[in-house]
């Protein structure tokens, strides 16, 4: 059901188009109901929060502040923990804590040992069942959507061909059609769903909702995505780009690295990387930062489209793959037509196949692919001093086990830095759904995370 009020009138719902708050990050949704737009202090010192304030006007920050805190510390803490790290005051802690617990967004349960008398304090926990985001991934080959909980778990998915990718409006029934499979078959209750999160090839115009012209999804010209599910689902809709998407779920799911300056290289259709500085997701003017495709990785690789030679997009896209196979002798199947994103998926898919089962052919394909992340890689940790770079997309769990073990170490003979500190190269845990989480984390994060420009007074 739409929600009145608060920040929720940024973004478009149920069909009403409007606009969203310069102030507020693209791709951003706002709350839903109730949730608004050792020793300890070494515990309390891992994980920098913001700090609330005790003005009378300010609940609605102060609300978040309190959730975001909870949510970062997967043990749960008390009230008294969270006043430490918040700086709010126990009565400001008391009363949002038990508006929190009857709304069903938080728990309590657990008690917390501390030294010295008094009663042990009671740990707070989000409720993973107090609230949903679903994430929906338009790869031009794949169509991938999940349900999270609140903590950021799955708890369904699905995914299948891009039904017609070239026509717009058949993909978008597609999406809608798969919203509403997984929300029924999942038995969650609807009016839990704070919102739809929509990863898309870019270009795309974040304040209109639009899908500008993507290289890899012809016949798509300004189509409003956002509005149109929004219109046929009648939840709240957020679009970003898939790429600012993948980086987003490593910045809001930590718990298997802990890197906030970080480069995520996305593989599918096409090749794009997302910068991450001091946990901030890099967007650019325009909200489409990330183009890398035209990145020379290799100036004796393959002739790009654009005129270059060794261009990213043309060394490691699923086509510049295929071609890179048919090259090396391995024949693609009969009648395929490699600048169709779905046929060029399958056909790499059987061509790994081929590495997997010891073809030195196919293997060297994938050993070159990897060599050439690895110097695109080198780039962009020295240019930006990073200490991790993560790879995933639909295309990554295909070549990795060929194309990985050539990455770290030529990383880690290139990178200018490296007397100062190692980067680590790791696959994304996130598998084909990084796009898709991705877009449910966006929502949850827009949900959970305190924007301090909520706290201008008009």
């Amino acid at each position: 059901m739409p929600r009145e009020g608060g920040p929720d009138a940024l973004v478009q719902r149920r069909g009403r188009r409007e606009t969203w708050d310069t102030v507020t990050p693209p791709g951003g949704i706002a709350p839903g109901p109730g949730l608004p737009g050792g020793s300890e202090e070494a515990e309390e010192a891992e994980d920098p929060v913001h700090r609330g304030t005790n003005l009378p006007r300010m609940e609605e920050f102060n609300q978040t502040v309190i959730l975001d805190t909870i949510r970062r510390d997967e043990h749960g803490l008390s009230r008294a923990q969270v006043a430490r790290r918040t700086g709010l005051s126990a009565q400001t802690i008391t009363n949002i804590s038990r508006r929190l617990i009857a709304q069903g967004l938080v728990v309590e349960g657990g008690g917390i040992t501390r030294p010295g008398p008094g009663r042990p304090g009671t740990r707070m926990r989000l409720n993973p069942t107090g609230r949903y985001a679903v994430g929906v991934h338009l790869d031009p080959a794949l169509l991938t959507c999940v349900v999270l909980d609140l903590t950021g778990t799955v708890v369904a998915s699905s995914q299948r061909s891009t039904p017609v990718p070239d026509q717009a409006h058949d993909a978008v029934a597609g999406i809608v059609a798969d919203i509403e499979a997984l929300l029924s078959g999942s038995g969650i209750d609807r009016d839990l769903v704070l919102g739809v999160g929509i990863a898309s090839p870019g270009p795309i115009d974040v304040a209109r909702g639009l899908v500008l012209d993507p290289p890899h999804l012809p016949g798509w010209h300004q189509v409003p995505l956002r509005d149109e599910v929004a219109r046929l689902t009648g939840l709240d809709v957020l679009l970003d780009k898939d790429v600012i998407a993948a980086a987003s779920a490593h910045t809001w799911t930590r718990t298997w690295h802990d890197s906030s300056d970080f480069a995520f290289v996305y593989l599918g259709t096409g090749v794009a990387v997302s910068l991450v500085l001091r946990g901030e997701v890099l967007r650019g003017v325009s909200g489409n930062a990330g183009e890398a495709g035209h990145v020379v990785v290799d100036t004796d690789g393959p002739v790009c489209a654009c005129g270059q030679r060794g261009c990213l997009g043309a060394c490691v896209s699923a086509q510049g793959l295929v071609d890179a196979f048919v090259a090396a002798g391995l024949p693609a199947p009969p009648g395929v037509d490699r600048s169709d994103a779905r046929q060029a998926y399958e056909t790499l898919r059987a061509m790994t196949r081929a590495a997997d089962e010891g073809d030195e052919r196919a293997v060297q394909v994938l050993v070159t692919a990897g060599r050439r992340l690895g110097l695109g890689a080198v780039t962009f940790c020295d240019l930006l001093d990073l200490d991790t770079v993560i790879l995933g997309g639909p295309l990554w769990g295909l070549i990795a086990p060929h194309a990985l073990p050539q990455i770290g170490p030529l990383v880690e003979a290139r990178h200018v830095l490296r007397p100062v500190h190692p980067v680590e190269v790791v696959g994304s845990h996130l598998g084909l759904e990084v796009g898709a989480v991705g877009g449910a984390c966006l929502v949850l994060s827009q949900a959970l995370s305190p924007r301090t420009a909520s706290l201008l007074l008009g």
